[in-house]
């Protein structure tokens, strides 16, 4: 069989994955900690003996926010049940573990071998595995259906891009994909892609995206309030560049000196997506003579301020809110992108580089209705920043028509947990 081909594989990897965790605990020693989990060895005295279980699968920060509401409403709706939450990264622990605390149990997901995976869900014994977004992996999703699990991929995204490279591996992505119950998809085109690759039609659902359903609570408006104030936001632009790789704090850095010609007073708030990289961005910023402020250190933000590094987790929404405009990363190198509706829920006009397939329905849709502007060239960043920021009337029209596409787009959320009942209910008679 081909699933075991591809294990075997896998267990010549692990050498080579351990070597990895230890290469980037240099920066961030969350990563040679609770290895074992790896491997499927939990302490199982956290495990309840009386409840059934649903494993909730999101591999990062990302996939954490997006899950957090439904896994609200598996706490509240289901008592009865224990709520298990995998990560495979320190960040997505740590937004597990700031969310939900012990409310629910978090471990790592085990890697995807076979003896890893039959020890973890033998542990586990889950009713419902849900795996968020594109985390498919064979041997995770073989064990849980051996186990009597039902496994529902949701708010499932499949870029051409990807699914080209599951077309490689085509026998063992149509048996992987022939086990789902149900394929809750962001769009059309992504169940079009899914069931190109064995995926059952009666099996499919085009639900929309959850993202579109982010909410904003009074907390969050309050400290959004007093951090604007903070950063006299009213009074001088603020571009906020969210989630940056590798590559991209050059380009923004040398953006803002062009923009900083017309605009003397703006302020950069430059948030790295991997923690790890928050002090090379700090050395990077005072090293092209910016003066840069830590958010974990700054007591005081003055006019003297050029930069603010955003090296804290789990406040990337909060400091979209200051924003005038915000530059989503990941789009100006050939990462894919990340979440532009995070900007879009506070009516933040968005300008993203031309790397956008991981979210390229929603990128679309925000640039019809004229919310975002997407580059098709990354060297016009600096020209079209100043252009958007002299032109205030644009700027009102793309926070209007932000708050427009949220409003049309709402609902994935309740489809989703629909079909969650269905499952639950399914597993439970």
């Amino acid at each position: 069989m081909i699933r075991h081909a591809y294990s075997a594989l896998f267990y010549l990897l692990v050498p080579f994955l351990l070597l990895r965790m230890l290469w980037r605990s240099r920066l961030a020693p969350e990563y040679r900690k609770r290895l074992l989990e790896r491997f499927g060895l939990i302490n199982t005295s956290e495990l309840d003996p009386a409840k059934d279980r649903v494993w909730v699968h999101a591999v990062s920060v990302g996939e954490v926010l997006a899950a957090a509401p439904v896994i609200e409403r598996l706490l509240s709706d289901y008592p009865l049940y224990q709520v298990v939450v995998t990560t495979t990264t320190p960040t997505g622990s740590e937004r597990v573990q700031s969310l939900f605390g012990n409310r629910v149990l978090h471990v790592y997901a085990p890697w995807d071998l076979p003896g890893s995976c039959a020890r973890f869900v033998n542990l586990m014994r889950p009713k419902l595995l849900i795996i968020m977004e594109t985390e498919l992996w064979p041997n995770m999703i073989h064990h849980a259906v051996l186990q009597g699990a039902q496994v529902l991929l949701a708010n499932a995204r499949l870029s051409e891009r990807s699914a080209r490279g599951y077309t490689r591996i085509e026998s063992l992505t149509a048996a992987m994909l022939g086990q789902l119950a149900c394929v809750a998809c962001q769009t059309q085109a992504d169940g079009d892609r899914f069931h190109k690759l064995g995926l059952p039609l009666s099996h499919l659902r085009v639900t929309g995206s959850i993202k579109y359903d982010i909410h904003i609570d009074e907390g969050l408006k309050a400290s959004s309030r007093v951090l604007r104030q903070q950063l006299a936001a009213d009074t001088r632009p603020v571009l906020v560049a969210a989630s940056t790789h590798p590559g991209e704090e050059s380009q923004i850095l040398a953006a803002f000196a062009e923009l900083r010609q017309h605009f003397t007073h703006s302020l950069l708030v430059i948030v790295p997506r991997h923690p790890e990289r928050f002090e090379a961005v700090f050395k990077q910023c005072e090293e092209a003579r910016w003066s840069v402020q830590r958010r974990t250190q700054a007591s005081v933000i003055d006019a003297h301020t050029d930069i603010l590094l955003g090296d804290t987790m789990g406040e990337l929404l909060l400091l979209l809110s200051t924003a005038d405009v915000a530059l989503i990363g990941g789009s100006l190198v050939p990462h894919g992108g990340h979440n532009v509706l995070e900007a879009a829920v506070w009516g933040v006009p968005v300008i993203t580089g031309p790397h956008m397939f991981n979210f390229a329905d929603i990128s679309e849709r925000m640039v019809k209705a004229g919310a975002m502007l997407q580059l098709s060239d990354s060297r016009s960043l600096s020209h079209e920043l100043s252009e958007l920021l002299q032109d205030q009337h644009r700027l009102q029209q793309m926070s209007l028509a932000c708050q427009q596409v949220l409003k049309e787009n709402r609902g994935a959320r309740e489809q989703l947990l629909r079909i969650i009942d269905e499952l639950l209910s399914a597993v439970s008679r």
